[in-house]
């Protein structure tokens, strides 16, 4: 199996970079779009879990547009053969001192394209806070 295909990273990371400026500008409709439209389509949140496109979609358009911005660092994308990766990432914000957010994508390659069948995001004190 080929990992880290240079032209496969490329595009996952574009997809990737679609999905936080999605996320931190609140459109929805990319949101949805970068999800897979599918009952076996995952996402564990901060606060949810979430089993199947249309709870994830659901949650999406029932979500407040406040605060949503953010700086990520450490990203990692791998590529897994021609049509699967995963994006890791960590996340700040500011409304949110001492704790750091992660965040793991998998993403398949499908006919339609890009898309997210699982992610995770959980929040913790920075490691070495006082918090």
């Amino acid at each position: 199996m080929d990992i880290d295909v240079p032209d496969v990273l490329a595009e996952v990371t574009a997809q990737f970079a679609r999905y936080e400026t999605a996320l931190v500008s609140n459109d929805v409709a990319v949101l949805d779009e970068l999800f897979r439209g599918d009952s076996r389509t995952l996402r564990y949140g901060i606060a949810e879990n979430l089993y199947g496109y249309d709870a994830i979609t659901a949650f999406r358009s029932a979500r407040s547009p406040v605060g949503l911005m953010r700086r990520t660092d450490k990203t990692v994308i791998t590529s897994y053969g021609r049509d699967t990766a995963v994006a890791s990432t960590l996340f700040y914000r500011d409304s949110a001192p001492g704790r750091v957010g992660r965040q793991m994508q998998t993403w398949v390659r499908f006919p339609e394209g890009w898309r997210i069948v699982a992610a995770h995001v959980s929040i913790i004190n920075e490691p070495g806070s006082s918090t």
